[in-house]
């Protein structure tokens, strides 16, 4: 029996400027993606209501409901994972931080190339599927632990020493994932962003430093004497404490205690 293609990979473009968005989706239908288009967040949310779609290209200025906010409101609880870039205007670099902390994906600003936005397209698209890593069957929830805390990789968020839920935006919790999968070792800001986000730093590129800072806020880690992620001078960031991986479920207590005991053991001054 003859096998199936695998189904080409959908982009919903949101953008209020017909022009762009036109000539943009006219570019990637013509590179082998299926494209559907919208003007703003109501249009937006009646093509995913009915649509699959595996990647959203955003533009951050709309009439009525702005990107921002539809992106918050694509990265809250329960929303379904969706990667997100965002089309951004060059001054619109307090925007642009915002939505990476929010969880968008990437960025491109405008006016751009079309061949650029493909780009970032295939390389959200492949990132968003490496990370986390596909899992046996036998072992459908996986817990990373350390310290006071554990890294549930399905649900992706955070449990403390008590079991509480601490909610990650995307950008949060592949930054975290990767440092856990790379602990004790020190990773340059071109690394993380291109672990985390599939492109090169530029100069003035400060997303990743505003991600740890908030990785750090979400774990109660000060930048000074930091338990988990410490900074290296003129190189980049290194998670000093051990990590355990273990089967999610066998409790918080359990859970807790394995973590604590590896953050004990790990933990490195700043």
């Amino acid at each position: 029996m003859q096998q199936q293609p695998p189904p080409v990979d959908h982009v919903l473009i949101v953008d209020d400027d017909a022009g762009i968005r036109e000539l943009a989706a006219q570019y990637l239908r013509k590179q082998g993606l299926q494209v559907s288009v919208a003007a703003d967040g109501r249009q937006m949310r009646a093509v995913l209501a009915g649509t699959r779609i595996d990647l959203l290209v955003l533009d951050l200025m709309l009439p009525g409901t702005d990107g921002i906010t539809l992106c918050r409101e694509l990265r809250g609880p329960g929303a379904p994972v969706l990667p997100i870039i965002m089309l951004t205007a060059r001054s619109d670099e307090a925007d642009r931080i915002l939505g990476l902390e929010l969880g968008a994906d990437d960025y491109v600003t405008k006016p751009f190339a079309a061949r650029e936005l493909l780009a970032r397209i295939h390389a959200v698209l492949r990132r968003t599927r490496m990370l986390p890593p596909n899992l046996a069957a036998t072992e459908p929830v996986r817990e990373l632990a350390f310290g006071d805390w554990r890294l549930d990789t399905t649900a992706r968020h955070l449990l403390d020493a008590s079991g509480a839920v601490v909610a990650l935006s995307g950008a949060e919790y592949r930054l975290l994932r990767v440092l856990l999968d790379h602990p004790q070792r020190v990773l340059t800001r071109d690394q993380l962003l291109q672990l985390t986000q599939g492109r090169d730093a530029d100069v003035f590129d400060r997303s990743i430093d505003l991600l740890v800072s908030r990785v750090r806020q979400r774990l109660g880690d000060g930048a000074r004497g930091s338990r988990y992620i410490k900074t290296v001078r003129n190189e980049g960031y290194v998670f000093c404490a051990a990590v355990q991986p273990g089967p999610a479920g066998a409790g918080a207590g359990a859970g807790a205690g394995a973590g604590a005991g590896a953050g004990a053991a790990g933990a490195g001054p700043a």
